[in-house]
């Protein structure tokens, strides 16, 4: 596998990240997951823009244009051979790069970017869920970032596993059902779309703005609104989204049965011909 690393594609094994790396050492940086279809990176602009705003926020200065970074993508799906597939993953990783001892931020950063691709497997036709322990904090500047600390993800997503589940759900300090380890949700009350708030306790995700832009064209009324872990189990379906999997139905939460809504599967539809023409325009 070839990785893009500061501006030069090179092998994985070879590539070298700095030990002293605030990314390694302290998760110091952000990340952005995009689906590849047949050498087109899905909605790249909007995650370029994303990853712009994230380092805007924490004080970083993206050492590449937008323009480069969409190259390198292109240029490393190439390099791996992934031009021609169906549905590969592109990471890109940027950090701050590589620091001295300590909290305080270098007073010259040197930022790392690291890009990886790999084939990606068809997504599943549908998830089970479990309600974990780890929550969100809206009170977190990183909550709404795609930040590269992901502990609390990575535990809640093994809690799951734990209780026989394919997916985590994780609520808010509030006690609101926020989102997934790494997906957003919505559900169904009978023919209205809803999904939790942007409040800071969510990532606002790329296929959720995808979703709720979506819905009004196929006569669907999409809200934000709280939804407690007791008006989930009673909705009349309930889907995650996230940029590898897109939508991806729930059959079962703690247990109890979700019903399969077919509205879900319009939607689904309409989102696949997205995801058509905006590889085109890529």
């Amino acid at each position: 596998m070839k990785v893009w690393l500061n501006g030069s594609i090179a092998d994985a094994g070879e590539a070298r990240i700095d030990p002293a790396d605030r990314g390694f050492l302290l998760g110091d940086g952000l990340f952005e997951t995009m689906l590849a279809r047949n050498g087109h990176a899905v909605f790249l602009e909007e995650h370029l823009l994303r990853l712009m705003r994230g380092a805007e926020t924490i004080g970083l200065v993206l050492p590449y244009s937008p323009e480069e970074l969409a190259e390198a993508c292109l240029s490393l799906l190439e390099a791996n051979d992934l031009q021609e597939a169906e549905r590969a993953t592109l990471r890109l990783t940027l950090t701050r790069g590589p620091g001295p001892r300590g909290l305080a931020l270098p007073p010259e950063p040197r930022p790392t970017v690291l890009i990886g691709a790999t084939p990606a497997a068809p997504p599943p036709e549908r998830l089970s869920a479990a309600i974990v322990t780890p929550r969100r904090n809206p009170w977190s500047p990183s909550a709404r970032l795609k930040a590269l600390p992901y502990l609390d993800n990575v535990l809640a997503k093994e809690e799951a596993r734990e209780k026989s589940a394919g997916e985590a759900l994780m609520l808010d300090t509030s006690g609101h059902v926020a989102c997934a380890s790494a997906a957003n949700l919505f559900i169904w009350e009978g023919d209205t779309l809803l999904t939790p708030p942007d409040r800071g306790a969510i990532l606002p995700g790329i296929t959720r703005a995808a979703v709720l832009e979506l819905a009004p064209d196929l006569g669907i009324e999409a809200r934000e609104e709280e939804i407690t872990p007791a008006r989930l189990v009673e909705a009349d379906g309930a889907f995650l989204t996230n940029s590898l999997m897109g939508l991806i139905p729930l059959s079962r939460v703690d247990g109890r049965e979700i019903p399969a809504c077919p509205k879900t599967a319009r939607l689904t539809a309409a989102y696949e011909l997205l995801l058509d023409a905006a590889a085109k325009d890529e």
